[in-house]
Protein backbone atom coordinates (compact mmCIF):
# COMPACT_ATOMS: atom_id res chain seq x y z
CA UNK A 1 0.00 0.00 0.00
CA UNK A 2 1.38 3.52 -0.16
CA UNK A 3 2.34 6.11 2.25
CA UNK A 4 1.47 9.44 2.33
CA UNK A 5 2.97 11.28 -0.98
CA UNK A 6 2.62 14.74 -0.47
CA UNK A 7 1.02 17.19 2.38
CA UNK A 8 -1.05 20.48 1.80
CA UNK A 9 -2.57 22.81 4.23
CA UNK A 10 -6.00 23.03 4.31
CA UNK A 11 -5.20 27.41 3.34
CA UNK A 12 -3.59 25.85 0.04
CA UNK A 13 -6.11 22.92 -0.29
CA UNK A 14 -8.57 25.78 -1.31
CA UNK A 15 -6.85 27.11 -3.71
CA UNK A 16 -5.82 23.61 -5.03
CA UNK A 17 -8.50 21.14 -4.68
CA UNK A 18 -8.92 20.42 -7.90
CA UNK A 19 -5.65 19.66 -8.40
CA UNK A 20 -5.55 17.43 -4.83
CA UNK A 21 -8.53 15.69 -6.37
CA UNK A 22 -6.67 14.81 -9.69
CA UNK A 23 -3.55 13.35 -7.75
CA UNK A 24 -5.57 11.50 -5.49
CA UNK A 25 -7.51 9.77 -8.30
CA UNK A 26 -5.46 10.25 -11.16
CA UNK A 27 -2.30 10.16 -9.92
CA UNK A 28 -3.16 7.41 -6.99
CA UNK A 29 -1.14 9.79 -4.31
CA UNK A 30 -2.10 9.77 -0.91
CA UNK A 31 -2.23 13.90 -0.09
CA UNK A 32 -2.52 14.74 3.63
CA UNK A 33 -4.14 17.60 4.58
CA UNK A 34 -2.87 19.52 7.86
CA UNK A 35 -4.28 22.13 9.60
CA UNK A 36 -2.25 24.15 12.35
CA UNK A 37 0.27 22.37 11.52
CA UNK A 38 -0.81 18.87 12.31
CA UNK A 39 -2.15 16.16 10.12
CA UNK A 40 -6.44 16.42 10.09
CA UNK A 41 -7.19 14.22 6.91
CA UNK A 42 -5.93 12.18 4.33
CA UNK A 43 -7.56 12.20 0.77
CA UNK A 44 -7.14 8.94 -1.45
CA UNK A 45 -8.58 8.08 -4.54
CA UNK A 46 -11.34 5.15 -5.06
CA UNK A 47 -9.54 2.39 -5.83
CA UNK A 48 -7.69 3.02 -2.56
CA UNK A 49 -11.21 3.79 -0.93
CA UNK A 50 -12.62 0.57 -2.44
CA UNK A 51 -9.41 -1.43 -0.85
CA UNK A 52 -9.73 0.43 2.61
CA UNK A 53 -13.67 -0.83 2.83
CA UNK A 54 -12.32 -4.24 2.01
CA UNK A 55 -9.97 -4.68 4.00
CA UNK A 56 -12.32 -3.52 7.17
CA UNK A 57 -15.29 -6.05 5.61
CA UNK A 58 -12.34 -8.76 5.66
CA UNK A 59 -11.51 -7.60 9.15
CA UNK A 60 -14.79 -8.03 10.45
CA UNK A 61 -15.48 -11.38 8.98
CA UNK A 62 -12.02 -12.56 10.86
CA UNK A 63 -13.58 -10.69 14.19
CA UNK A 64 -16.73 -12.56 13.98
CA UNK A 65 -15.34 -15.58 12.99
CA UNK A 66 -13.54 -15.34 16.15
CA UNK A 67 -16.15 -14.76 18.48
CA UNK A 68 -17.79 -17.21 17.35
CA UNK A 69 -15.20 -19.93 18.30
CA UNK A 70 -15.19 -18.70 22.04
CA UNK A 71 -18.80 -18.53 22.11
CA UNK A 72 -20.23 -20.96 24.84
CA UNK A 73 -23.64 -20.81 23.25
CA UNK A 74 -25.48 -19.42 26.69
CA UNK A 75 -28.53 -17.79 25.35
CA UNK A 76 -32.13 -16.02 27.07
CA UNK A 77 -35.05 -15.29 25.47
CA UNK A 78 -36.23 -11.57 25.39
CA UNK A 79 -38.48 -12.06 27.84
CA UNK A 80 -35.83 -14.03 29.67
CA UNK A 81 -33.90 -10.53 29.59
CA UNK A 82 -36.82 -8.01 30.38
CA UNK A 83 -37.63 -10.59 33.68
CA UNK A 84 -33.78 -10.27 34.56
CA UNK A 85 -33.47 -6.50 33.49
CA UNK A 86 -36.92 -5.91 36.10
CA UNK A 87 -35.83 -7.96 39.04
Amino acid sequence: MNSITSSVTIRALRDGLAEAVGRANYGRERVQITKNGKPAAVLIGPEDFALLEQLEMLRDVADYRAAKLVDAGGRISLNELRAELDA
